[in-house]
């Protein structure tokens, strides 16, 4: 397959990034093509969909074998489940699949035309190999059932941030870094409530600490 465009988001790298798209709407970014496919024909009707399906490569899993099992960090990191009943980026092939907003088609600045989305789930970067309108007549089934992921979906912590810390960020982003940081970017297998963690987002690094299911910022340090 080709890569038809790059995804550019606040993570520069993967911790930190929710576990799967729409979980936090707050997060943004944008979709810029390679200049073969900057074709403003190949977009006529996608400003009519509210969301779209990006296919995209987890370019930092790529690997040259494969396990049937994989540990789903939501259980714990211990428990193995099959790679086909997970969305695990390590899987036989390193694609993932996202169902984000679309907030505009831009036609009138460099590189257009360029995607701007919400609710991203990727890394800053991102190589995209396709995008497809998100239709739900046919996408949104509501018979569903969600295996698993029933027990830990409504998974979340308490975050305190400081008023004196959370200024140091873009007024545009602290919305955004509180929901990312309530959604738990640690491993599941570590419980050492000693531990501080530095999640790069939105060009700065934020340390915390968890205890108690509630996380707490230390410290904000701009990159």
């Amino acid at each position: 397959m080709k890569k038809i465009a790059t995804v550019y988001t606040d993570f520069p790298t993967k911790f930190g990034v929710p576990r799967q798209s729409g979980l936090c709407e707050e997060l943004t970014g944008k979709i810029i093509f390679e200049p073969e496919y900057r074709v403003s024909d190949a977009f006529k009707g996608l400003d009519g969909f509210s969301h779209i399906w990006v296919i995209w490569q987890f370019s930092e899993a790529v690997r040259d074998s494969w396990s049937p099992t994989v540990r789903p960090p939501r259980l714990g990191g211990n428990k193995r489940v099959g790679v086909f009943a997970t969305r695990s980026p390590f899987r036989p092939n390193n694609i993932g699949l996202s169902c984000v907003k679309l907030e505009k088609v831009e036609h009138k600045e460099n590189n257009s035309p360029v995607l701007y989305v919400s609710g991203i789930d990727m890394m800053n970067g991102t190589p995209v190999y396709d995008i497809k309108p998100y239709i739900p007549l046919t996408d949104c089934r509501a018979d569903a059932t969600d295996g698993f992921t029933a027990y830990t979906k409504d998974y979340s912590l308490d975050v305190v941030f400081c008023d004196e810390l959370l200024d140091i960020l873009p007024e545009s982003k602290r919305d955004a870094a509180i929901k990312m940081l309530a959604l738990d970017p640690r491993p599941s297998y570590i419980e050492d409530e000693s531990r501080i963690f530095g999640v790069g987002f939105a060009g700065y690094d934020i340390k915390f600490k968890v205890k108690d299911g509630i996380l707490t910022v230390y410290e904000v340090v701009k990159l």
